[in-house]
């Protein structure tokens, strides 16, 4: 399907969050379609970003890609993938309150059903610190299903201020399907830190798939040396499948 873009600020407790949204169908299409959070790495929505929700979008999802460090850059900042700005995206992930990435989360998720071309269905989806996002995102009982690529400080729990987050003592909140990808050479989430947060799923009884490729980190992003197209490919599919299942 083709995809169209608007652009939504929401409001937060922090301020607004700008975000965008990308819907399958022309403007003649009376359809509904389930609707994903899509959470962006660091460096928010570059164009990898833009493409991987468009290609969600096309498989019949309203995609919903909100601003994750609205509270510290003025709307539509992208960060770069450069050293410098590598190194602020990092500082944001750490200074970050969790209230505030939860309070986010919360408020993409009650918008999405509200969205005239949304179902009511939601799921939430992400890459790098995205991919931790999704996995809280899926503590809201309103999230039937979540997919995380490569995320990033679930083993450590040092995401946000204060670098002592509840994701991993949380894991029983979460009620939809889960479906957890990585790369065998990702050096920010080796074998004992997958083995880590794969024990806590067990002890849980939390529904999910397990993936694991012999990929470096973001080897979903359509840029630079580390992306695996064919993986990428077979990602995006276990990824539409989840979705198309649970939603």
């Amino acid at each position: 399907m083709i995809v169209r873009e608007d652009v939504i600020d929401l409001e937060t407790p922090t301020g607004p969050m700008r975000t965008t949204f990308y819907m399958p169908g022309d403007e003649s299409d009376r359809r509904t379609f389930p609707g994903l959070v899509l959470y962006s790495e660091i460096f928010q929505l570059t164009p990898p970003i833009a493409r991987l929700a468009v290609q969600f979008a096309s498989h019949g999802f309203v995609v919903a890609v909100p601003e994750i460090y609205h509270e510290h850059e003025p709307p539509g900042t992208v960060l770069q993938y450069d050293d410098v700005d590598k190194e602020k995206g990092n500082r944001y992930k750490q200074i970050t309150k969790l209230s505030t990435f939860d309070n986010d989360a919360k408020v993409v998720v009650d918008a999405l059903p509200k969205h005239p071309k949304c179902n009511g269905h939601v799921g939430a989806v992400g890459f790098c610190i995205g991919g931790h996002l999704a996995f809280r995102a899926a503590f809201l009982p309103e999230v039937r299903a979540a997919c995380c690529f490569y995320p990033t400080d679930i083993h450590t729990g040092t995401l946000g201020e204060g670098h002592n987050d509840d994701s991993l003592a949380r894991v029983g909140d979460i009620r939809g399907e889960l479906m957890m990808i990585f790369g065998r050479q990702d050096p920010h989430v080796p074998l004992q830190g997958r083995r880590t947060i794969h024990e806590a799923l067990d002890n849980a009884a939390v529904n999910f798939t397990w993936h694991e490729f012999n990929c470096a980190h973001a080897f979903m992003r359509d840029e630079g040396a580390r992306y695996d197209p064919a993986v990428g490919q077979l990602g995006m599919m276990l990824a539409v499948d989840l979705f198309r299942r649970n939603l």
